[in-house]
């Protein structure tokens, strides 16, 4: 008997574990375009931003990189997004001295009408049915000391489907650390910490019928079907940058990030940015590197990650405004690959 037993403890100690990692977090939380990311710049260096996050767009990856910003600045950006979706952000920033930085943003995620189908109609109704999110926020960036800032943002997020919708609050919290050494950078943020979602409307009103197999009884009770709570898209990041090389011509900037979501397993950023003169900017990066290895999968180094390249120019237009334009190209795998455009004013 002593066998059969110790071969069902191997079982547990080593099967169980097994089990536990098969288990998927995908689609457990609702609000998912709360994680595309913003900005080509960002993009085009594989997403690793939380380190830098220099400019309006860093409001998004580290509002505490908004401290640092010693203009007024007018961020906006459109992606191509998947499937024919369409993402678009945009944020204002404004220094206020030793009153700290300012800012607010717009997030919105839309998408073309679609038929509405039925069991009974499976070819369309007529009816046509919309399906957008939105997130709109309000920032604020200070520097506690000459190398340490904190920064916030306040957020409302809404989604809707139909005549269905769901919203609620959240905060996202960062801060950024500047070394001596090389202009290292090591910067943290908590995203979208915040309240469930629950769609209600009026889609969810029916009638209902308590027992259709008995006749006379009222079959058309009015009812309302109980949708469940979702959790947002949490996600910490932590990450370092630091100027592997900087003269009077050319910069050459290294980030990387590793990122902890709650509905997805962990995984590395890695970008470089090439500046010449700070008017010309070449970038390259690899996103989501490394995920087989947490997933306690088989390493794949060459098929781990998303390659993500870009450009950018700003270029001087009047006294002190300046004019940034960037472009991202994300390749998604077997998904589509995306691009990604944005101009941001500085005065």
């Amino acid at each position: 008997m002593k066998a059969p037993k110790n071969a069902l403890l191997l079982l547990i100690c080593f099967g169980f574990p097994g089990l536990l990692m098969a288990q998927s977090k995908v689609g457990t939380t609702s609000a998912q375009f709360l994680k595309i990311s913003v900005g080509p710049r960002a993009s085009a260096m594989g997403d690793a931003f939380v380190a830098l996050a220099n400019d309006a767009s860093g409001l998004f990856w580290n509002p505490a990189g908004a401290a640092d910003l010693k203009g007024n600045q007018v961020f906006l950006n459109h992606t191509e997004w998947l499937a024919g979706i369409a993402h678009n952000y945009g944020a204002v920033v404004i220094p206020m001295a030793q009153y700290g930085t300012f800012g607010a943003s717009v997030t919105s995620l839309t998408m073309g009408e679609m038929m509405v189908r039925t069991e009974e109609n499976p070819n369309g109704t007529g009816e046509m049915f919309t399906v957008s999110g939105i997130s709109a926020g309000a920032s604020y960036a200070k520097r506690l000391t000459d190398r340490f800032s904190i920064g916030f943002n306040a957020k409302y997020i809404q989604e809707q489907i139909w005549h269905m919708s769901a919203s609620t609050f959240a905060i996202d919290v960062g801060s950024l650390f500047r070394t001596r050494f090389n202009d290292m950078k090591i910067g943290m943020c908590i995203s979208n910490f915040g309240g469930d979602m629950q769609m209600t409307g009026q889609d969810a009103l029916i009638t209902y019928d308590a027992d259709p197999y008995i006749s006379g009884n009222n079959d058309n009770i009015n009812a309302h079907l109980d949708t469940e709570f979702w959790s947002l898209p949490l996600i910490f990041r932590v990450g370092v940058s630091m100027d592997i090389i900087h003269n009077e011509f050319m910069r050459v900037t290294a980030a990387v990030d590793a990122v902890h979501p709650n509905d997805v397993d962990e995984y590395l950023n890695l970008g470089t940015e090439i500046s010449w003169n700070e008017i010309i900017f070449l970038r390259a990066g690899i996103r989501q590197f490394g995920n087989d290895i947490f997933a306690g999968k088989t390493i794949d180094f060459l098929g781990s990650g998303s390659p993500t390249f870009g450009a950018g120019i700003n270029y001087p237009i009047y006294n002190m405004m300046k004019l940034g334009v960037d472009w991202a190209f994300v390749d998604y795998d077997k998904l589509e690959k995306t691009q990604r455009f944005a101009i941001l004013f500085t005065f």
